[in-house]
């Protein structure tokens, strides 16, 4: 297989192009600058080609591509590496399903799918793990400076020695957690003395079996949350906090593990058309600028700070809204790349769609906010059995133009709507809405209103349904 050259935007190629060959030769450049980016085969099986995991190393951008599920359901898939001229070269077709991607400092090699690259960019399969559809690699809880943590879609849970190559199974959470539904096992993550997984394997509103989940290096794990759960990032310094992203019907998820404790919050969906295990993959947390997050989740880019202040997350923003599927995304050569994956025919289901092909989008990070204006919707209640006095999730509300609530309730009720303007878990009583039994009640914000968080207290304990719509 031939690779080819990535989607550029005009303004990012002029420049690039500016910077190392100057301004007539980019100028010059620019008109044949290819619309394209990696393929898999047509024959014998049209499948996927996503790019799973990029990672800026050894003077390169490094990229894997995967298929459908893995084995023997298309061809063409593998791990390149992309120079300064943003020239990508094939150096290993492994067919798989590989989205991890993780620096090991104590031995400055860099694990991205099934290989280890050291520092001057020589690279070696891991043989035993090649056939496993690898979606997470994390540091070691006991030794770091040795070992490290492989996840698989599947649910099994390895720990490897960097020296060796040679990965150990520690657990099946699939049949630890008792999990009989098709497991999606995704991001993962070490801190705070504890792993975090997440599995997005929802298939079906009321389904309960996809989840978060922690160990702390005992015999077993501990279930947090039953919902679909996307992505586990941490730094480790800043407070170590951990973050973590999902979804239920009711709106998106957000969880930040502070000095040991979990605190849970809700988002906007900007969409509906990922409100499926597999539409999920594979949304992430990533640093694209020093010091300073992006979380892509349900359809909306957001900006966050890795700090924790007064024991509390601040300064989660959207930023856009958008229907890409962006497997990974990072920073190389002072540019955004975004992975994709656009054109997936998946054994002809879709059949209009021919060979299997997807792009990196280049450009810089502040390009994003020209993308959709940040729009969604979502609630903590969807025809949930409320408690008398017991405070919803906190739902995000700052930076969106134009708020509303839709309320209803069963019974005849009052419902309290508080603000926490300052982040820092401080409410403040905005507003108390009276609705009759059966009644439906909109609210209307004012333009110029706005807060970090929202939440909800209702009167009386029945069943009631809290939307808000940002426009």
């Amino acid at each position: 297989m031939t690779p080819s050259n990535f989607s550029l935007s005009r303004r990012t190629a002029l420049a690039l192009l500016a910077a190392t060959a100057g301004r007539a030769a980019a100028q010059s450049f620019l008109p044949g600058i290819p619309n394209v980016g990696f393929k898999g085969d047509d024959d014998p099986r049209r499948t996927e080609c996503g790019i799973g995991a990029l990672m800026p190393w050894a003077d390169g951008l490094y990229a894997s591509t995967y298929n459908s599920s893995g084995k023997n359901t298309g061809n063409g898939l593998g791990l390149y590496r992309i120079d300064d001229k943003l020239q990508p070269a094939l150096l290993d077709i492994h067919n798989g399903v590989y989205a991890n991607r993780f620096i090991h400092h104590a031995s400055n090699q860099c694990l991205i799918g099934p290989y280890v690259i050291d520092a001057a960019g020589k690279w070696r399969r891991i043989e035993s793990l090649a056939g496993q559809r690898l979606t997470a690699t994390m540091p070691h809880l006991t030794d770091p400076h040795n070992r490290v943590y492989y996840q698989t879609m599947e649910g099994l849970f390895y720990e490897m020695d960097v020296a060796d190559l040679k990965p150990r199974l520690l657990f099946n959470l699939t049949a630890d957690m008792h999990i009989t539904q098709q497991p999606h096992f995704k991001g993962g993550y070490t801190a705070q003395h504890r792993v975090v997984v997440s599995n997005n394997g929802f298939f079906g509103y009321g389904q309960t079996q996809a989840g978060l989940f922690e160990w702390d290096g005992g015999k077993s794990w501990r279930r947090i949350s039953d919902k679909p759960h996307l992505d586990v990032a941490a730094r480790q310094n800043f407070g170590n906090v951990l973050f973590a992203t999902g979804w239920d019907e009711r709106s998106a998820l957000f969880a930040a593990l502070v000095n040991g404790q979990w605190q849970h919050y809700r988002l906007p969906k900007a969409s509906h058309a990922f409100d499926h295990g597999w539409q999920t993959e594979w949304m992430r947390i990533r640093e694209i600028e020093t010091e300073h997050y992006m979380v892509d989740l349900m359809g909306m880019f957001y900006e966050l700070q890795p700090f924790p202040f007064e024991g509390r997350i601040w300064g989660l923003k959207p930023v856009c809204q958008h229907l890409r599927t962006i497997p990974d995304y990072c920073s190389f050569r002072g540019m955004l790349a975004l992975g994709g994956n656009e054109t997936t025919p998946n054994d002809d289901n879709n059949a209009v769609l021919g060979q299997p092909q997807s792009g990196i989008w280049f450009a810089k990070s502040d390009d994003l906010w020209s993308w959709g204006q940040p729009q969604g919707w979502g609630g903590p209640w969807r025809q949930d059995v409320v408690v008398a006095g017991q405070p919803s999730d906190p739902f995000l509300f700052t930076d969106f133009r134009r708020k509303m609530l839709h309320l209803v309730s069963e019974k005849a009720a009052s419902i309290e709507i508080q603000v926490d303007f300052l982040g820092n878990g401080t409410w403040e009583t905005y507003e108390t809405i009276k609705l009759s039994a059966g009644g439906y009640r909109p609210v209307f914000f004012p333009d110029a209103f706005s807060a970090q968080w929202v939440r909800l207290v209702p009167s009386v304990s029945c069943k009631m349904t809290a939307e808000f719509m940002f426009t």
